[in-house]
């Protein structure tokens, strides 16, 4: 007769030795149960089925059988050929969604990057070694305490579309992406743009954790004795009452790092299945489809429920667009002329305030593409002029010789007697006119 052999776990083999000792009757049924962790009634099934089968009835009836929840073989040729036609550069994890989403093929995320791996369509990570420890900063408690923000250059419609950048913020606390827009790049102007809106949709937040970038920070090395070299973003967040944390890593700030890796991956796949290339669209693809999904997917319960956004006053309101403005100063010329950026502004006559020459005179130039004016508070009235006004030429009248005029023989002067001593006498100008000298003696 031929031996079997039976393959068992170190569980199932304990098993068996606790039942072999419940039919000997060397513990009672109670006892085994709790050996087991099993009800009473399923270790006495289980007694009965070793009595009748021996070791065997100890394994469970499914070993060596198909498994009840495998996926149909018609259902996973059907995702392996839209893996491969669709989602051949989607991550596993992604592709799954969209299999649900999109064909209502519903597979469990290790199923599919199974079969990806089996496609080679994805490629498992190796594990490292850590070199260093490292433990994650806990969240902020409130909503609006910090919002991390960056930008991020990529070619976010791949080969439809010129490489852009994309602004994005996110909540510390809550993992939300409050606000996110394609721009050309992270200058100035761009990040105004970005804030502005911000702020009057939202509030102001308490802080804001950015790097150290030119826009948001001076990095020159006389930056560390003189504090007050601000760059034009510190000081509308200083006048706003923001403050602005810099980070001096990419791990200081990793959740917006963090979130533009997902973001280039997966906001990338959307705009492409969307058919959208132009900035525009894509825009308020941003505002209305895909960061609403993405916060209801991905976003955490803060520790507490406060929003510690600050709602903006009536004055902040009318003050932003010279709040978000590029400021520069220049002197007033002596002709009460200003130039900037090789264009001429004569000020008007009638000013709201005295403005004297050499007056240092502040110099917006705004969102909107307009230049503003102002000294102490108040706004100057100026015209634009191409040149600069010309000094008017004073009128300059030749000099005409005086004709040389000789007395005659018989003229007065002539016959002046200096010995005389308080004499009247009366002499004939040439004009006619008659003068009476007193003439004293020396």
């Amino acid at each position: 007769m031929e031996a079997t052999f039976i393959t068992m776990k170190d569980t199932e083999l304990e098993a068996y030795g606790i039942i072999n000792r419940l039919i000997e009757k060397q513990i009672n049924g109670t006892i085994a149960a709790k050996l087991l962790c099993l009800s009473v009634r399923q270790t006495k099934r289980l007694k009965a089925r070793v009595t009748k089968e021996g070791a065997q009835g100890i394994l469970h009836r499914n070993r060596g059988k198909e498994s009840n929840r495998k996926i149909k073989s018609a259902i996973l040729e059907k995702a392996k050929k839209l893996l491969k036609e669709n989602y051949s550069d989607f991550g596993p994890t992604f592709a799954t969604e969209k299999l649900e989403e999109i064909h209502k093929i519903k597979m469990s995320v290790e199923s599919v990057r199974t079969v990806m791996i089996g496609e080679k369509l994805w490629k498992p990570k190796v594990r490292r070694e850590n070199g260093e420890y490292r433990t994650w900063r806990p969240r902020k408690e409130c909503y609006g305490e910090i919002e991390q923000f960056d930008g991020s250059y990529h070619k976010w419609f791949e080969d439809r579309g010129e490489e852009l950048c994309l602004l994005a913020s996110i909540d510390d606390a809550t993992g939300k992406i409050t606000r996110a827009v394609f721009e050309d790049n992270e200058g100035v102007h761009a990040v105004f743009r970005f804030w502005k809106a911000y702020v009057e949709k939202l509030g102001k937040p308490l802080a804001v954790y950015l790097d150290r970038y030119s826009t948001y920070k001076v990095n020159h090395k006389n930056a560390t004795d003189n504090h007050e070299l601000l760059t034009q973003f510190q000081r509308a967040s200083k006048e706003l009452g923001v403050r602005l944390i810099s980070a001096y890593s990419p791990q200081a700030k990793g959740r917006i790092e963090r979130l533009f890796g997902t973001l280039q991956d997966r906001l990338v796949k959307e705009l492409r299945l969307a058919g959208i290339s132009d900035v525009e669209t894509a825009n308020k693809f941003l505002e209305e489809v895909f960061i609403p999904e993405f916060n209801a997917k991905f976003a955490v319960v803060p520790t507490k429920k406060d929003d510690l956004h600050r709602p903006l006053s009536e004055g902040e309101k009318s003050m932003l667009p010279s709040i978000f403005s590029i400021r520069s100063t220049r002197k007033v010329n002596n002709d009460f002329t200003i130039q900037f950026k090789n264009q001429w502004y004569q000020l008007e006559k009638v000013q709201p305030l005295t403005v004297l020459r050499k007056d240092t005179v502040t110099v917006e130039e705004r969102l909107d593409g307009t230049v503003h004016l102002g000294i102490r508070n108040k706004t100057l009235a100026y015209r634009v002029t191409t040149t600069r006004p010309e000094k008017e030429k004073a009128t300059v009248t030749a000099l005409v010789p005086r004709a040389k005029v000789v007395p005659s023989a018989n003229h007065p002067w002539r016959n002046f007697d200096f010995g005389k001593k308080n004499e009247k006498i009366s002499i004939f100008a040439p004009e006619h006119y008659t003068t009476v000298l007193q003439v004293n003696q020396v």
